[in-house]
């Protein structure tokens, strides 16, 4: 089991843009779809026209949950469990096609781009590292946060974020596809905030049923509904948060 306290909080989603909406929104919670992206006006111009939607909303929340002045190089965990697959797509089909492969394209595609778009653009020089563990991969952002945190960190980011996959993926899909993005500031389990534990068992069985959220946005939902409990399932693993008042 590992503890920890979120202090803060920022996300991002088509029709989600601040904190009052997103409260509402966990209350009765849709799955939010749209094409739209952030405006990203933290970063200059000329970066931005690099930064697609993906790292657009990753990078957007991660601005947000800056405090105001605090620049302190705090270890960044950026949790995706496709990442920018639709970029990689396009790489396999000029393959296909045998036409030239742009090399920014490639560099772009790996997993930690946006991870180190972010820290080039903020001049963050702190530990930063990217990680998909399935439908597990917000669970493990955070068991990497608490490491960090028994490491010594005071604070850990942890920055989810995920797009819809290319049609031709959808076979694959094993939940609801949305383009979102969230990050929370992660401190010792004794520091003001919303203290939270998460637990874990393996278990063996059929594939999980379909849930009504994607898994990464479901746990956000958990944050913001106030609910004591909440329990997240795949077909090898069995996870449980709860609350603490």
């Amino acid at each position: 089991m590992i503890e920890f306290s979120v202090v803060g909080w920022s996300a991002w989603a088509p029709g989600l843009t601040d904190a009052e909406q997103w409260r509402a929104w966990a209350a009765a919670p849709w799955v939010p779809l749209g094409d739209e992206a952030p405006v990203l006006a933290e970063v200059p111009a000329l970066q931005r026209r690099r930064i697609e939607r993906l790292g657009r909303m990753a990078i957007q929340v991660a601005c947000w949950c800056e405090p105001p002045g605090d620049h302190a190089p705090f270890p960044l965990v950026f949790a995706s469990r496709h990442g920018d697959v639709a970029r990689s797509l396009s790489l396999l089909e000029a393959l296909v096609e045998e036409q030239a492969m742009s090399p920014t394209a490639f560099g772009l595609s790996v997993h930690n781009a946006v991870a180190a778009m972010y820290s080039i653009i903020r001049g963050d020089r702190g530990n930063y590292l990217a990680l998909a563990a399935g439908g597990g991969t917000v669970e493990a952002a955070c068991m990497e946060a608490a490491a960090l945190l028994a490491d010594g960190a005071q604070e850990v980011r942890v920055i989810a974020y995920e797009a819809p996959l290319p049609a031709v993926y959808s076979a694959f899909s094993t939940e609801p596809e949305a383009g979102f993005a969230w990050c929370w500031r992660l401190r010792p389990a004794g520091c003001p905030g919303v203290r939270v534990s998460l637990d874990w068992e393996a278990q063996a069985g059929p594939e999980a049923p379909t849930p009504a959220l994607p898994r990464g946005l479901d746990a956000h939902r958990f944050l913001l509904a106030g609910e004591r409990e909440y329990v997240h399932a795949t077909e090898e693993m069995r996870w449980r948060w709860r609350r603490h008042a």
